[in-house]
């Protein structure tokens, strides 16, 4: 290694002594405040690094402990969420059985206002899966006297008709169903016209003539005449009508919601009954959310099945005494 020069020599050794110097009166001088000089230069020299190490720590411990909040905070999360998602099944639940009860009042009352007509309660239990056909199947069958072409309702107005039966379960052609139809009439002016379903949720009445005189929201009632259903059950309401040739052409909604239908009542004869405009369904009360389970299961008591006579003049079936408000329940 070479050496330093000699030339040179007295500059470093020059500015040695200099610094040499400069230490000792760091050393020796002495503030009131700040304590010595030489401790000011340090502290001021290393406190930027000190800082930097102090900020780059305190952000590394930060971050450590923000990991695992984050993880107790996901598990936390995650079990809200299930508990969350159970209880809306439970909201749901309950809603349904409120619904349910509510349903099962409407045809219990109208059971009550119609004691002396037969009539069998039944569940929905199947739908047409196809646009071809609207029909359902009911959880009553031949076992239960159901026979073909007996008429189903609910409490709001007419469903349709039974066209198969078999030993446990039957099938109803809804109102709305292309080859379905019911005799109707005007329930004003009391214009007979029949009513067919077009594969569609509204109905059609046919055979009026563009003179008659037919107004948007005229009810529309069966005629009783297809020895089907009763006389003036409610089929629905007009909501249009346009001039054709040679007859008009008028669209009904029906009276009963046939798109949401679970549980319906089957006429077991042809017996005139009235839905009575004031019968509204039943709003939940503590005496039905209340009810104990087993009266609620108990089995429909009905009339004897009497099967639909050619005429209007039927004879009515005995109703035993024992039936109550829940001849109309389904099972």
């Amino acid at each position: 290694m070479a050496g330093i020069p000699s030339r040179h020599k007295s500059i470093f050794l020059l500015a040695g002594v200099v610094l040499l110097q400069i230490l000792l009166l760091a050393l020796q001088i002495k503030r009131d405040s700040e304590g010595r000089l030489i401790r000011v230069w340090t502290v001021g020299a290393f406190s930027p690094f000190e800082r930097a190490g102090n900020h780059g720590i305190g952000h590394l411990r930060e971050t450590w402990r923000h990991y695992f909040a984050l993880q107790n905070a996901s598990r936390e999360n995650e079990q809200l969420r299930k508990e969350n998602d159970e209880l809306k099944m439970q909201v749901n639940q309950l809603q349904s059985k409120a619904s349910e009860a509510d349903r099962l009042a409407l045809l219990l009352n109208f059971h009550k206002s119609h004691e002396n007509v037969p009539m069998l309660g039944a569940r929905v239990i199947a739908t047409s899966a196809g646009t071809a056909s609207a029909t359902i199947v009911l959880d009553r069958g031949s076992k239960d006297h159901i026979k073909k072409n007996m008429g189903v309702i609910t409490p709001e107005g007419v469903v349709g008709k039974v066209v198969e039966v078999y030993e446990n379960t039957s099938e109803v052609l809804l109102l709305t169903d292309k080859d379905s139809g019911v005799g109707a009439m005007l329930g004003t002016s009391r214009k007979q016209s029949p009513v067919g379903g077009a594969g569609e949720p509204l109905l059609v009445m046919k055979y009026v003539a563009n003179d008659d005189v037919v107004n948007v929201g005229d009810r529309v009632v069966t005629s009783g005449m297809d020895k089907i259903f009763p006389r003036d059950l409610p089929i629905g309401t007009i909501t249009e009508i346009k001039p054709g040739n040679p007859f008009k052409s008028i669209r009904i909604r029906p009276s009963a919601d046939l798109e949401r239908l679970e549980e319906v009542i089957v006429l077991l004869t042809l017996q005139p009954l009235q839905l009575n405009p004031e019968t509204e369904p039943a709003k939940p009360s503590a005496s039905v959310a209340t009810k104990p389970a087993a009266e609620t299961s108990k089995p429909p008591v009905t009339g004897t099945a009497a099967k639909p006579a050619p005429t209007a003049s039927v004879t009515e079936a005995p109703v035993p005494d024992s039936t109550n408000a829940a001849a109309v329940k389904p099972e």
